[in-house]
């Protein structure tokens, strides 16, 4: 097989994990919002999951300090701005990243939505995937970005990390 062969599935394989990736996040929200089967959604009984997580990640050992601070400071007092805003947000990242749409924010909100839940004890094989993936995709970037909206309607380029202007602070233009 040739190099370009393999670049070309290299390629064609780090826009399927964007897609799979995105996929994961929207199913994650929707399933919140519907309720998967022989569960209740967190729309149809506002706070009662999302209490219930939050106080049972507070008695696990495998919880920083800091984060059970939070948890209880911030968390649980704004516990019904957060069942909304998390499902809604997961969705919305998710289709960001199927179609290819400001694709590098969406990857670090996911990535800050996933550092929370693994923080939140959360830890299992799912988790630790979409962890992983995240940084995949940051990683080959340039490539996640091939059959993308930001790619065609060229927004790629607002992201991209600029050249400094070493200038001397005593010269002139």
């Amino acid at each position: 097989m040739g190099k370009s062969m393999d670049n070309t599935v290299i390629k064609f394989l780090v826009v399927l994990m964007r897609v799979l990736f995105g996929v994961g996040w929207f199913l994650a929200g929707l399933t919140k919002i519907t309720g998967k089967t022989g569960e209740v959604s967190w729309y149809d009984q506002p706070m009662v999951f999302l209490t219930e997580y939050l106080t049972k990640a507070l008695d696990k050992p495998n919880v920083p300090e800091f984060y059970k601070s939070f948890i209880d400071g911030i968390a649980l007092n704004h516990v019904l701005f957060l069942n909304y805003t998390i499902p809604i947000a997961q969705i919305i990242m998710g289709v960001c990243l199927i179609v290819g749409f400001m694709t590098l924010p969406a990857i670090f909100i996911c990535l800050f939505m996933q550092i929370n839940f693994i923080l939140s004890g959360n830890m299992n094989l799912l988790s630790l995937t979409l962890y992983t993936s995240a940084f995949g995709l940051l990683f080959f970037r340039k490539d996640a970005l091939i059959l993308s909206l930001d790619r065609y309607f060229k927004i790629e380029d607002f992201f991209k990390a600029k050249k400094p202007n070493y200038m001397r602070w005593n010269q002139t233009e």
